[in-house]
């Protein structure tokens, strides 16, 4: 039997670049992986959308990723912690402030993306807006990583 399908939030600090990057990823696959609903936002987010990074856009569209163009970015709404099954941070400091505003009801839902990953767990995704478009192809490869570790523990759940 098929474990049902699941939501996933991913969350960088301003959703320009890393969790962007994981929702294009993460959508691509969405139906192998056993994802209904796949979003991005921002722990601290502008509450002026914005597009995405061009360097990130660059990156995936490298490795032959879907961009929207009409993206745009989020901060992390209340409603969000009801809307997803699975809500997972970038970074340490993502993951402090989503347990900040996180009813504890719902806490269990919060974790780093690479703890997804055998022997990455407490591990984060570096923030690569400030570096080379170098930084952003290692994003992406620890952002595949994450989704490669998805598959795997959705095909245990078989």
């Amino acid at each position: 039997m098929m474990p049902a399908m699941q939501s996933l939030l991913l969350v960088c600090t301003a959703n320009i670049c890393r969790s962007p990057m994981a929702e294009s990823v993460f959508k691509a696959q969405a139906a192998f992986l056993g994802l209904g609903r796949v979003a991005s936002a921002g722990a601290r987010a502008s509450t002026r959308p914005q597009g995405m990074d061009v360097r990130a856009i660059a990156a995936l569209d490298r490795r032959k990723y879907p961009v929207d163009k009409k993206w745009r970015s989020r901060r992390v709404e209340a409603e969000d912690y009801l809307r997803f099954d699975h809500i997972l941070a970038m970074d340490q400091d993502n993951l402090d402030a989503l347990r900040r505003q996180c009813p504890p009801e719902q806490q269990h839902k919060l974790r780093l993306l690479l703890d997804l990953v055998p022997g990455r767990q407490g591990q984060e995704v570096p923030d690569p807006y400030f570096g080379s478009a170098a930084g952003f192809e290692n994003v992406l490869d620890l952002i595949e990583l994450a989704a490669r570790s998805w598959s795997a523990t959705r095909a245990g759940a078989r």
